[in-house]
């Protein structure tokens, strides 16, 4: 008997985020999974999913512009790599950058720790 898609997927750490329509092409949406806020991007080239808080205020990463793999905070202005959450052009903190996997007509995420912030 082998196991249902569901029970592997939460096997491999993965978490239903959406259903595929719930995120536009080109845009960002706020999901909350496994009790974690994250942002969740569907682009051109992919899939993908960092931490939706900017860390250095706070802004809202999904609200922000994602162009070129990389997305904007709406707040301040500053750039976060979409694939491994490194920022762009500024010497602050990262955010977490999650796996995404895409299952028929599901989004998966596996979440990865936080990115630890210097007091």
């Amino acid at each position: 008997m082998s196991a249902a898609p569901a029970t592997l997927a939460a096997a491999a750490g993965l978490v239903r985020a959406c259903h595929v329509d719930d995120v536009p092409l080109g845009e960002g949406r706020a999901c909350t999974v496994a009790g974690r806020r994250i942002a969740l991007f569907r682009t051109t080239t992919g899939w993908y999913a960092i931490d939706h808080a900017c860390p250095h205020a706070d802004g809202p990463l999904a609200d922000g512009i994602a162009a070129d793999c990389s997305v904007i905070c709406p707040l301040h202005e500053r750039r976060f790599a979409l694939d491994t959450g490194a920022p762009i052009g500024h010497d602050g903190p990262g955010v977490a950058a999650h796996a995404v996997e895409i299952r028929g007509e599901e989004v998966l995420v596996a979440l990865a720790a936080p990115v630890a912030v210097a007091a």
